[in-house]
């Protein structure tokens, strides 16, 4: 079987391909709550040391008692963006203290408390909170962030080779009923060490659910289509960001957001009745009869008829194709040099787009609205790539994506040193553009580095890349985290500054890249070393011109005689 003709026949984008893609997308939308749910249920509130003796202390003044005891033993913050100092309390002996005018005492000495008080204005409790992990356990909320990240690493191995194996479609409910069991079992985590394995869980299921179940919606999409499509699932990704800010808005405790998001997974199980096996897997195994039903049915469904000649067998069906290795995209100075360009960019654009979302809650102003925020501004990128990646080209919308959203970025630290608190509004707006600049290239790196590998190494191409992608997944909590422990507006810019300057770079390099738009695609590794320069046009030319005038040879041998004074006879 031609599967390339069959969804040619089946049609590009028919009533039984939409429904399928539906069906994926909904999924999507869901493991979208999950992608940056850590920096909610480890969000730390602003907090400050236990008034020791003072049993029902609490983060919020009480009485005037309540306010003196405050001063008395909790020192102010060194750090203009909290108002108690979070980790020390003073020590004195009350025989022998002075106070100064706002009652602290002056010949104190500051020690480090083991016991906290936290505000409920933004969160009634989180993980972190619970827990306790901040002053010297302050580090261990963004290990847990990015023990996610790891998740997703050994996630992509695992389900990507559990789906060559047993099918797409177990493969997918598999994942699914992993997820909803980690996700409702990371609501009741006991201690820290759960939570992570729990959460890493989490994050490998992600791809089990999002990556197969892509693969399952996209397969019987037409390659003209392929495009908008793939960029189109991103926007219920996005949905889902934009859905978890509401939900944690009116929960505001970890516990209970973490069910909340956990629970539409349990629709999700009722897929196994709606989806169907991966035709294309099923051709692979050779498992052509049940291949046959799934596409029938489509057929029905689409109410387009599918031939014999078009699902008959053929010899050349169960030659499997021969890829190239990895190693091949390191044997020549400009794969070499190309491939690194791409591994940087994928790294890059990974890690300012999960650490601009990471970092929203602390940008300042409302937590759950620059949440929101992080989400929305998804939408207009995604538009702006369906519009334009066909009419810019994949190389100058990503390089421009990069720069631009790496400038606003770094433009930051500007309204953040040198502008009142009143212009708040400046920064979050220059990081929410910066956002939307990190998303659109993120949709873009996929499909240009797929068209800049060679077809015989492009699917261990991708695979390395997405390997790379992870690592800047991985290190984006920490840099996000990193504020905190750096302090004061400095710390609050950081962040900003590093994704700013990061994305510049990627962007700056990879204007060394050759663009892709209405270009063949390289197939040997040969083609990949000219792909880009005038030799490789002119290569492509000549076999254009070598298989045209093998299909006219043969034509006119097998179809017409010509005679001796140029009529044409027809055979037939």
């Amino acid at each position: 079987m031609d599967f390339d003709r069959i969804v040619q026949a089946l049609g590009t984008f028919g009533r039984y391909q939409k429904r399928l893609y539906f069906l994926i997308c909904i999924s999507s939308c869901f493991v979208g709550f999950f992608a940056v749910i850590s920096a909610i249920l480890l969000a730390a509130p602003e907090h400050r040391c236990k008034i020791p003796g003072y049993d029902n202390d609490t983060y919020n003044i009480q009485s005037d008692l309540h306010l003196a005891l405050i001063n008395s033993y909790i020192p102010p913050s060194s750090d203009e963006t909290h108002k108690y100092d979070q980790c020390h309390l003073y020590s004195f002996n009350f025989s022998a203290v002075t106070f100064d005018n706002s009652s602290h005492p002056i010949n104190a000495t500051k020690t480090q408390c083991s016991e906290w008080v936290y505000s409920r204005e933004v969160f009634k409790e989180t993980f972190t909170s619970k827990h306790n992990l901040v002053c010297n356990d302050s580090s261990k909320p963004s290990l847990a962030k990015s023990m996610f990240f790891v998740g997703i690493l050994i996630g992509a191995f695992f389900f990507g080779n559990l789906s060559d194996g047993i099918g797409r479609r177990k493969t997918f409910i598999l994942a699914v009923i992993t997820m909803l069991a980690s996700t409702l079992a990371l609501a009741f985590s006991p201690n820290y060490a759960a939570f992570c394995a729990f959460i890493a869980m989490i994050g490998a299921t992600t791809q089990g659910v999002f990556l197969v179940g892509f693969v399952i919606g996209m397969e019987l999409v037409g390659p003209s289509r392929r495009t908008f499509t793939g960029i189109v699932s991103e926007y219920f990704f996005a949905l889902g960001l934009v859905i978890l800010s509401g939900v944690a808005y009116f929960i505001r405790h970890w516990e209970y957001i973490e069910i909340a998001c956990a629970a539409p997974f349990s629709i999700i199980l009722v897929y196994w009745w709606l989806l169907p096996e991966s035709p294309r897997w099923l051709i692979t195994k050779r498992r052509y009869e049940e291949a046959k039903v799934i596409l029938l049915k489509a057929a029905k469904v689409n109410k387009v008829v599918l031939t014999d000649d078009i699902l008959k067998v053929k010899e050349k069906d169960v030659d499997a194709p021969k890829d190239g290795k990895i190693w091949q995209l390191f044997t020549s100075r400009v794969l070499l040099l190309r491939t690194l360009v791409i591994f940087f960019n994928w790294c890059m654009v990974t890690m300012a787009y999960y650490g601009l979302s990471l970092n929203s809650g602390n940008l300042g102003g409302n937590f759950y609205l620059n949440f929101c925020l992080s989400g929305l501004v998804e939408f207009p990128a995604y538009t702006i790539v369906i519009l334009l990646v066909d009419r810019v080209g994949r190389k100058w919308l990503h390089c421009i994506s990069m720069i631009v959203g790496g400038a606003f970025c770094l433009s930051t630290i500007f309204t953040i040193l040198y502008l009142d608190e009143k212009y708040q509004a400046v920064t979050t707006a220059l990081a929410m553009l910066g956002k939307l600049g990190a998303a659109a290239a993120f949709a873009i790196i996929y499909m240009y580095s797929a068209e800049l590998f060679p077809t015989v190494v492009r699917n261990a191409g991708m695979g390395a890349s997405s390997c790379i992608a992870r690592l800047g997944a991985i290190a984006a909590p920490f840099i996000a985290d990193s504020g905190d422990k750096i302090g004061g507006k400095m710390g609050k810019a950081f962040p900003l500054v590093v994704f700013g300057v990061a994305s510049i770079v990627a962007g700056v390099l990879a204007l060394h890249l050759p663009e892709t738009l209405n270009q063949e695609l390289p197939e040997t590794i040969e083609d990949g070393i000219l792909f880009g320069t005038p030799a490789y046009n002119a290569r492509k030319g000549e076999e254009k011109k070598i298989a045209l005038a093998t299909i006219n040879d043969a034509f006119t041998q097998d179809e017409e005689t010509f005679t001796s004074n140029g009529e044409i006879v027809s055979k037939l």
